[in-house]
């Protein structure tokens, strides 16, 4: 493989198995990129920034995911690349299926049962903590990493591949969204060496900032607005959340994606340690995403709930009436932060 075209060393456990998942890859004719249920930016970025790597090197590779790719993210979709709406038929004809961003199969809705019944060759990628409850193959793995675009970039660096503007942008957009646009407690001294090697490739922070974060529809802000309605705070505890209507998506014309950020309301609160924003999900389950500030490990919580995450950022769906899930997931959480673990 060539040397390192893109400038940031990538750690030697990293690069042995970036070797291992980029040879996988490019030895296959046809590969599928998946990612998981109402994916966000980085789920996204890094399987387009790993669609356009792909191709380069003259491998057949399409996107199909269990949901559609959020329009927010559209500006990035190159033509022809997403085949999300027959995902199953790609799964079924894939020489390999590649997952990014998670790391559990169950995440990735219904296609989970289509690559447990076919079995294809696998491969992952991804930065979540938490037991890993994938296929066997290869799989590049760093919890420490701030966003699985970190990981894709240290695939082809390792790989010697260099990083287009159309690739760039991608990883870009996943950094800056998995990060809160560099405020949160992941952004690392290496992340923005990272984002600083991905700006030197032609990438502009302006336009992607004005296509992620300012192109709202009204309805994206009226939900916000309705949503705030319902914040409780119990500032003994340290503790605050929000839910949202059961018909709030529909009456608004919004989607799920566009709850995105809602829960860092709750945690911006002076005090607050926790902040939970419960959603229906339809199934007769529940959305619950959980945030915190300080030392506090909301993974663990979760984790108690069958979920998975980050130490601030993690989520888990239970099943429910939304009364039922708040008042269960409410107790343990008041007994997390009375308990004082972290």
């Amino acid at each position: 493989m060539n040397p390192n075209p893109n400038g940031v060393p990538v750690p030697p456990t990293r690069a042995s198995a970036a070797r291992d998942v980029a040879d996988a890859l490019t030895s296959a004719h046809h590969v599928v990129l998946t990612t998981h249920v109402n994916a966000d930016g980085d789920g996204v970025g890094s399987e387009i920034a790993l669609w356009y790597l792909l191709r380069a090197r003259g491998v057949s590779v399409s996107i199909a995911n269990p949901t559609g790719i959020p329009e927010r993210f559209s500006f990035m979709i190159p033509e022809g690349a997403d085949a999300s709406d027959h995902a199953v038929k790609e799964i079924e004809r894939a020489d390999i299926v590649a997952s990014l961003d998670i790391g559990d199969l169950s995440r990735l809705g219904s296609l989970a049962a289509v690559i447990n019944k076919r079995q294809p060759p696998f491969v992952c990628i991804d930065h979540h903590v938490g037991p890993v409850k994938l296929p066997p193959g290869p799989c590049l793995i760093a919890p420490e990493a701030t966003a699985t675009a970190e990981l894709v970039f240290d695939l082809a660096s390792v790989a010697g591949w260099t990083l287009t503007a159309e690739v760039a942008e991608a990883l870009y957009v996943g950094l800056l969204t998995d990060t809160g646009g560099f405020r949160f407690s992941n952004t690392t001294a290496r992340a923005l060496r990272v984002a600083a090697a991905l700006l030197e490739k032609g990438v502009d922070p302006e336009s992607i900032y004005a296509s992620v974060y300012a192109s709202a529809p009204e309805g994206r802000v009226r939900l916000l607005a309705e949503v705030l309605q319902t914040l409780v705070v119990e500032p003994e505890v340290g503790l605050a959340w929000v839910s949202v209507p059961a018909d709030a998506l529909r009456r608004h014309e919004v989607t799920a994606d566009d709850l995105d950020g809602i829960v860092e309301f709750p945690r911006s609160i002076a005090g607050v340690r926790m902040a939970l924003l419960f959603r229906h999900i339809g199934n007769g389950r529940i959305k619950v995403s959980f945030r915190s500030m300080g030392e506090v490990d909301v993974a663990a919580l979760a984790h108690q709930f069958g979920g998975g995450g980050h130490h601030r950022a993690a989520g888990a769906s239970l099943a429910g009436t939304m009364a039922e899930v708040e008042e269960q997931v409410l107790s343990a959480a008041r007994g997390f932060l009375a308990n004082g673990q972290s």
